[in-house]
């Protein structure tokens, strides 16, 4: 259930966690298992507070921050939690002056009726981020909500980040993202005409559009990639570049999908990323990079049977 938190009524007891979770990965996972299971434990429901824009956008707009996933894909990655409520807050200079006190009583108190709060033990909130975990317990006695501390130990046992992930993919190694994410890492957009370069060389290509400008693309490469269109699961490889062989100079995202026979023009795709297969290169002439494409593809269906029978 989505609920922006302005428009809410009050919801019943519950059982929250707080945080960006910008990946939603294995350790947010982890944390959000424990909240639903507490909540179904205690008879109250299950509630993921989380914000957008991410703080660093509003509060170090100078600085730029790359998010791995775009507000709708965390939204839709949360919601397949189990969880009973998802709130997603808008974070302003203005929310962010809030002081520990405010906070706590205008959101988790009134708004959200929290009777238990699951947090990591390094959490910070208000404003400055100046009050933590000891804070929080002590909020807790007067307005009647218990804390539940998330300990290094537990943390550190996970040992991900949402930084090692945006450095995985930086570096090309979606497989390495992926097993931190625990899903598969998303790219989400509308396919838009291209220049027609790929169906010229035999490979049709669908040219992903991304409106998210703060969205973290992978490196350049050749990726092998899947999708599901019109409910059906198709396979592909992907070209995240400049296509420099035939003279590119604008950064695209295309990619050809095996045994695909559709006109995708106008439809929004969530592509999913597998491997990254190798460098994008300039070759000698449109020959040798159709031969390189082929040898792609026969990598990409290699890969993509293993993939099948894991």
């Amino acid at each position: 259930m989505k609920r922006e938190i302005e428009f809410s009524k009050p919801l019943g007891n519950t059982v929250i966690t707080i945080g960006t979770f910008d990946g939603v990965h294995i350790g947010h996972r982890k944390i959000i298992k424990r909240i639903v299971e507490s909540a179904e434990n205690s008879a109250l429901e299950s509630a993921v507070l989380t914000f957008f824009p991410h703080p660093r956008m509003v509060l170090q707009k100078e600085v730029g921050i790359e998010l791995i996933n775009t507000i709708e894909e965390r939204k839709q990655i949360l919601e397949n939690t189990g969880v009973d409520h998802l709130i997603v807050h808008p974070f302003t200079r203005a929310f962010s002056r809030l002081t520990a006190q405010e906070y706590i009583e205008e959101v988790l108190v009134k708004k959200l009726q929290a009777k238990k709060v699951i947090i990591g033990y390094d959490h910070r909130f208000g404003r400055n981020r100046n009050a933590d975990i000891e804070d929080l317990r002590k909020y807790g006695e007067k307005y009647g909500f218990e804390v539940e501390e998330i300990s290094k130990q537990d943390v550190d046992e996970v040992a991900v980040s949402s930084t090692k992930i945006r450095k995985a993919l930086q570096e090309g190694d979606v497989e390495k993202a992926n097993t931190y994410l625990g899903s598969n890492f998303l790219l989400t957009g509308t396919i838009v005409k291209g220049k027609g370069l790929g169906k010229d060389l035999g490979f049709p290509t669908a040219n992903l559009k991304i409106e998210e400008t703060y969205k973290l693309i992978p490196k350049t490469g050749v990726y092998v990639v899947k999708a599901l269109i019109d409910d059906q699961e198709f396979f592909g490889m992907m070209n995240i570049g400049y296509n420099p062989t035939v003279g590119g100079s604008e950064k695209t995202i295309e990619t050809y999908f095996f045994n695909l026979d559709k006109n995708l023009y106008g439809k929004k795709l969530q592509i999913e990323m597998l491997k990254r297969i190798r460098e994008e290169k300039k070759f000698s002439g449109v020959e040798e990079l159709i031969g390189a494409m082929k040898e792609d593809q026969a990598f990409s269906e290699k890969y993509i049977h293993q993939f099948k029978t894991q």
